[in-house]
């Protein structure tokens, strides 16, 4: 298919319904069409990476039609350049989370361009570069710890941010570093400790809420068990 007919088959899928419920989580319904994430990582599968076609859909300006060139584009052409131009370009939680999970933790600038974005002050670009943080804690399983405290440093000073879909993913980038292996939880744990006695109310929540996760029973188990396993 080409994108003229992926366009028509996407609207198609739609769903009044599912577009008014997309409306309350802050995706513009003018740009929508109402088609769920598994419907489209469906079609997706059915598809196959293709870059040139994941461009044109982008470009088509529609949110499904976006999440949908995410997941077909080849990370292995993803560059600076075009990270940039997509990032500038996120207009909900949603498409930022899913472009970075799906794609840019991929990409070969992935990491110098999560440290960049987490010192940006536009809201979807610094929110992509703690998302970009939590996705690349969970799957980059090659990198060093010292990656991660550097990315930590970071997280100190973004928990001051009080917009919530920024410090969302603050603390989401939190307990993900946190719950890679017990040196980093304990790297996690120290600095939520010194947010909560020392941080102001954004900075109270972020590691409030991390620290009901990394102290808990379910995480410091896994850790104590993956470290047996080494």
């Amino acid at each position: 298919m080409n994108c003229r007919q992926i366009l028509r088959k996407l609207e198609t899928m739609g769903s009044a319904a599912n577009v008014e419920g997309m409306a309350r989580y802050g995706i513009r319904p003018e740009r929508a069409l109402g088609v769920s994430m598994a419907a489209l990582r469906t079609l997706a599968r059915q598809l196959g990476i293709s870059h040139e076609l994941a461009l044109e859909l982008w470009d088509a300006g529609i949110h499904e039609s976006r999440l949908l060139a995410a997941l077909l584009a080849d990370p292995r052409r993803v560059d600076g350049p075009l990270m940039e131009r997509w990032a500038a370009q996120f207009d909900s939680w949603a498409l930022c989370d899913t472009t970075c999970g799906s794609l840019f933790r991929k990409a070969g600038p992935a990491w110098e361009k999560t440290r960049q974005w987490c010192g940006r002050e536009e809201l979807y670009i610094k929110r992509a570069g703690f998302a970009m943080t939590a996705w690349l804690a969970v799957h980059d399983k090659n990198a060093s710890d010292a990656e991660f405290y550097k990315l930590l440093t970071l997280v100190r000073r973004g928990a001051a941010d009080e917009r919530p879909l920024v410090s969302k993913a603050v603390n989401w980038a939190l307990r993900q570093i946190g719950k890679r292996n017990m040196e980093l939880n304990a790297r996690a744990i120290e600095l939520a400790v010194a947010l909560a006695e020392t941080g102001g109310k954004s900075e109270r929540w972020v590691a409030n809420g991390a620290l009901r996760e990394l102290t808990g029973g379910k995480v410091q188990q896994r850790l104590i068990l993956s470290g047996s396993r080494k």
